[in-house]
């Protein structure tokens, strides 16, 4: 009998773990699901571009890393051509969609919302479930197109017909590019359904005495960014339908007057700039959909570490606001060699370059809060640091892109390469590492290792410098990229050693993402336990127990009477004022 009650309470146990970590409904355990998906994805990201960046150092060597991995498609151990384009291609794909958009909105608006704004929950728990279900989906069914035949899609991250609209142009048109369609319309619907339950939560369930202008910037962040998912992704998927029905159906919205192996295929009417318009109309709102909540992050992050007020709270809201707004009106930025009139894309250069003014007041805003701040270098205030300075960098030189006259020599070169790395890519990854050591005692009730951040944070930070300020150079000297061996060309052999260069850099980069993902779960187990509020910081997250529980406060929710960034005001004994304490205490 005794026996028989201990295997039903075990079997209670087991099921009540099934429930609470797999098909959990509190956000906190779906933002550590976001979180840990995101970082499987991100490490293979990262392992792809290692392997394409060997292809480019020796091009006429092979690797036995090769034919380990992807024995059909490494013959001798030697990259297949149309195989290398697939890298390419997935690379982007799991980096931009997966790592970044996923990583970074599901993982952080998940945790946030509901602990920032003093709501138990989200407003529909089951529909934040099924969002991280079939984000999980999309990107277990991006990582089956690997196992098809044909192999992966290859025709860029962009999809650009006709090539992707042609099953038979290359390997990498035919089922791979279908798989690649089907979870990036899984990954859409997800995103969809995330971006609703993140705008409703916010904009009903705060608590009371939290207005608008009391909300943390971090929120603002996640709301635009919610908002421009939902008006620009159905427009993705309205662009992946009809390229469907091109690649099944015998439509021509994107194809007309093709030739294939010398075969005239009977398509009319139809223009591939149709899908650029479509694509980049996501494409750019897509950049800030990736951006605004690492620009979140950092504002949290530099308060709380320079002990004073942030500076121009009112500013930067509005300058979220505008480069939201204006993320519509500046798409075409990227298609200027695609022949559109001269006069729309000066239209697009003038757009392009108002957008960079509420950028720039938002550095501006963040050196202000530096300045004469008592700052704690603490491992997610270098990673805001970074942000900051890849955020200039990669500013700077979009400039020169937006510019229609010069961006006709510099696009398709690697000077797009070094600019979309560092001011998306980079400074997007820094607001995510920020993110993770600031808010992993919410998420673990444990400290990450302050010594490994730092180790981890130098080396990536100098070695992102090194692998793509160099690529500028590179690009302004004619270098193309998406190029499978630049041996062909003599005019570039001059870039042979420099190749050689990023490449062993970036291996090394790679092995110091090792050390936090070391420091990430050694910590967790094994790690200094946290208090309740380790940063000393006044949003409502840290006035939660440390243990989790579902529906965050145990009795009453908090009553907020200021605005979060109250930091060294004299009037008061502590250097900070959390939201939730009167000033009558």
């Amino acid at each position: 009998m005794d026996r028989q009650t201990d295997n039903i309470l075990s079997n209670n146990k087991f099921n009540m773990k099934i429930l609470k970590y797999i098909f959990s409904r509190d956000h906190k355990i779906i933002a550590k699901q976001f979180l840990i998906t995101a970082m499987f994805m991100g490490f293979i990201g990262l392992f792809i571009s290692v392997l394409f960046r060997l292809q480019l150092a020796y091009p006429n060597r092979p690797f036995y890393i090769f034919k380990l991995f992807f024995n059909k498609f490494a013959n001798d151990g030697y990259l297949d051509p149309s195989f290398y384009l697939s890298l390419v291609t997935i690379h982007g794909t799991i980096m931009i969609f997966f790592v970044l958009t996923g990583g970074l909105s599901g993982t952080f608006s998940n945790l946030l919302i509901p602990l920032q704004i003093g709501a138990r929950d989200m407003a529909s728990p089951f529909l934040n479930m099924l969002s991280y279900w079939l984000f999980l989906l999309s990107s277990l069914t991006m990582l089956y197109s690997f196992f098809v035949i044909t192999g992966p899609a290859s025709a860029g991250w962009t999809i650009y017909p006709p090539l992707s609209a042609l099953p038979k142009a290359i390997n990498g048109s035919g089922t791979g590019q279908t798989v690649w369609l089907i979870s990036m319309s899984i990954f859409i619907i997800s995103s969809l359904i995330g971006n609703i339950n993140y705008i409703t939560t916010i904009m009903n369930m705060r608590t009371q005495g939290l207005t608008m202008y009391r909300l943390p910037i971090i929120i603002w962040a996640l709301l635009l960014t919610a908002i421009l998912g939902l008006l620009s992704f159905p427009v993705l998927m309205a662009a992946v339908i009809l390229l469907i029905l091109d690649r099944g159906f015998g439509t021509s919205f994107y194809l007309s007057d093709i030739f294939l192996a010398g075969e005239y295929l009977h398509y009319d009417g139809g223009s591939p700039i149709l899908f650029q318009h479509l694509f980049w109309f996501l494409g750019h709102p897509e950049v800030y959909i990736v951006i605004l909540p690492a620009l979140g992050i950092s504002s949290e992050i530099l308060s709380i570490n320079c002990r004073k007020p942030l500076f121009g709270y009112h500013t930067m809201i509005y300058s979220l606001i505008a480069i939201a707004g204006l993320s519509f009106f500046v798409w075409a930025h990227h298609m200027f060699i695609s022949g559109i009139n001269p006069l729309i894309g000066s239209v697009f250069t003038i757009t392009t370059l108002i957008i960079a003014v509420p950028s720039a007041i938002k550095v501006f805003n963040y050196i202000a809060t530096i300045w004469r701040g008592n700052i704690k270098f603490t491992t997610p205030m270098l990673f805001t640091i970074g942000l900051i300075s890849f955020f200039i960098t990669g500013g700077l030189t979009g400039i020169y892109l937006g510019n229609a006259i010069l961006d006709i020599n510099l696009n398709d070169t690697y000077f797009v390469v070094a600019h979309f790395h560092i001011v998306m890519g980079s400074a997007a990854i820094f607001g995510m590492f920020a993110g993770i050591y600031h808010w992993y005692p919410k998420l673990f009730q444990k400290m990450m290792n302050e010594k490994l951040g730092h180790i981890h944070f130098w080396i990536t930070y100098i070695s992102i410098y090194l692998i793509f300020f160099p690529m500028h150079f590179m690009g302004i000297n004619g270098m193309p990229r998406r190029y499978y061996d630049f041996n062909a060309f003599g005019m570039f052999n001059i870039f042979i050693n420099m190749n050689k260069f990023i490449t062993i850099i970036s291996i090394i980069s790679g092995f110091a993402q090792l050390i936090f993902l070391y420091n990430f779960t050694y910590s967790m187990f094994k790690g200094k336990d946290s208090s309740k509020n380790p940063w000393k910081a006044n949003t409502l997250e840290w006035t939660t127990p440390i243990e989790h529980i579902h529906g965050n406060w145990e009795n009453d929710l908090p009553v907020v009477y200021r605005w979060p960034y109250e930091y060294s005001n004299p009037k008061y004994q502590d250097d900070y004022m959390p939201q939730n304490i009167s000033d009558k205490h």
